[in-house]
């Protein structure tokens, strides 16, 4: 698959804070980086814990250093590389986050060998439970 060079050099930010990561129990290293409508990249990789429900995914990083960096709208895309045979995919807490401030999100999935796959936050959440839905 053919990307747009973009999404090549957000793989590439992702792909770097993938080397970051500190998974001394799964060994499995994932890298995150977000990028602004603005072009802004924020990036982020999974810290594990002894204490597995400390675990904070490459996802949740990056969206929180974005976060914390003022950018919490107009999100243009995510990537997200692992280095394995098969595509990563966010777990439904990392899903959720991102919903909260980029719904229509796109989402770049490869892999450190080649393997890419675009899709939508949308389309990996349908009808996810955002702020409009809380009873006012």
């Amino acid at each position: 698959m053919t990307l747009p060079p973009g999404d090549e050099d957000l793989i590439r930010v992702a792909s770097l804070a993938r080397a970051r990561a500190y998974a001394p129990y799964s060994k499995y290293k994932v890298g995150a980086a977000i990028r602004t409508k603005r072009n802004k990249i924020h990036s982020g990789a999974n810290v594990e814990n002894v204490s597995y429900g400390l675990t904070v995914c490459a996802e949740r990083c990056a969206a929180f250093a974005a976060i914390a960096s003022g950018e919490t709208k107009d999100w243009d895309a995510i990537a997200v590389v692992i280095d394995d045979d098969k595509l990563p995919s966010p777990c439904g807490a990392c899903r959720q986050v991102l919903a909260e401030f980029s719904p229509e999100l796109r989402v770049v999935l490869a892999t450190a060998g080649g393997l890419r796959k675009v899709t939508t936050l949308a389309e990996l959440l349908p009808d996810a439970f955002l702020p409009d839905r809380l009873l006012r």
